[in-house]
């Protein structure tokens, strides 16, 4: 009797959606040679539209601005369906799955995915169930509760589900959910009344992902650590915030300050660190509560990781007296203080662009 293969789980947060396209096409491509196991990711997407290969622009309802003032991105993927939103508490799974030699089966794999989840809004006194001709779990065969989108390449599968715990369902306004006019959608929170966080709502799904897939949990934790700090100074009723240029060896891109959480290191002794080996300022920054993950790029270690490595990424601001900035000349190569409209269109990466937003929108802490 062969052993029973295992799923590798990966509670991961926060991760920006690009970011999580990004791990899936890695991901995809590492299963697909046998360099890592079945993989489930377990994670949360700031808010997002996304649409399938099936997806008509109309579905979409929102105005461009409307969705810009709101920060909510807009996606073409290439998964199945329509058009999706996923947002603030919704549990958000991607499974990279072989699903050779035994479960080359997509209308199987899919009830599957259904099953998954009916079997875990049932830990809540939820009866669910399928609904005729159309994809996801609902409620009393008028309120979706959970939707699904795959992609399936020669068998190895991405993409995936994702369920509304405590989701703020009005978003859902700004689109017609999987193109469905006359159904609605729902949370866990809206139909209990209860407010299970996301890590209690992963682990059911876990436990009955292993059972209804036939795979052994193998759970696992990011371990690798990085802080991008955002330094602001007052001119008069301005604010303005510093970004760097790395050097071209490095990108050529600009940045707020960032660097890794060293071995034994807490973010924010690391993010006072690299604040004052990068600009030379001595503070003392404060976290702004938001962290998000990434997939590294496998190219980057030498010899190639065993296993992916994810980086959680913790944002950190500090207000600065001065505008002197004392640069490493082998990692940045030019700096600008910039008002938040400036900064923001010099960015690179969503994720500086989400912490200056929130800084910018919300204060400092």
């Amino acid at each position: 009797m062969s052993a029973q293969r295992i799923v590798e789980v990966w509670p991961l947060g926060v991760v920006d959606y690009a970011a999580g396209l990004a791990m899936q096409e890695q991901l995809v491509a590492r299963r697909r040679q046998g360099e890592v196991p079945d993989t489930l990711l377990l994670l949360e997407h700031p808010p997002v539209i996304t649409l399938g290969r099936a997806a008509e622009p109309e579905h979409i309802v929102a105005p461009k601005a409307v969705l810009e003032r709101r920060g909510i991105a807009v996606y073409e993927t290439g998964r199945g369906g329509d058009v999706t939103y996923h947002g603030w508490g919704q549990l958000v799974g991607y499974p990279i799955l072989d699903l050779n030699p035994d479960r080359r089966d997509i209308r199987r794999y899919m009830r599957d995915l259904e099953e998954v989840l009916i079997r875990t809004v049932a830990e809540y006194g939820i009866a669910a169930g399928r609904v005729t001709g159309l994809t996801g779990v609902w409620v009393a065969g008028e309120r979706k509760i959970a939707a699904l989108g795959v992609r399936i390449s020669r068998w190895i599968t991405s993409h995936g589900f994702a369920l509304n715990v405590t989701t703020h369902l009005e978003d859902f306004d700004f689109i017609v959910p999987c193109g469905i006019t006359d159904k609605a959608v729902t949370s866990i929170a809206r139909e209990t009344g209860q407010t299970p966080t996301l890590h209690d709502v992963a682990g059911h799904v876990t436990r009955h992902f292993g059972d209804v897939f036939e795979r052994a949990v193998v759970w696992r934790q990011v371990e690798q650590a990085s802080v991008q700090v955002w330094l602001f100074r007052r001119q008069g009723a301005q604010t303005e915030y510093l970004v760097l240029r790395r050097t071209d060896a490095r990108g050529g891109f600009w940045q707020p300050v960032t660097g890794r959480v060293e071995p034994g290191e807490t973010p924010a002794a690391a993010a006072r660190r690299e604040v004052w080996e990068e600009t030379g300022q001595a503070t003392e920054p404060t976290a702004l509560e938001l962290v998000e993950t990434s997939l590294m790029n496998a190219a980057w270690f030498a010899p190639a990781a065993a296993g992916p490595v994810f980086n959680r990424e913790h944002a950190f601001a500090a207000p600065v007296e001065t505008d002197t900035v004392q640069l490493q000349a082998d990692e940045h190569d030019a700096y600008a203080w910039l008002p938040f409209e400036a900064a923001l269109m010099r960015l690179h990466w969503a994720g500086h662009r989400r912490a200056l937003r929130h800084l910018h929108c919300q204060g400092f802490p």
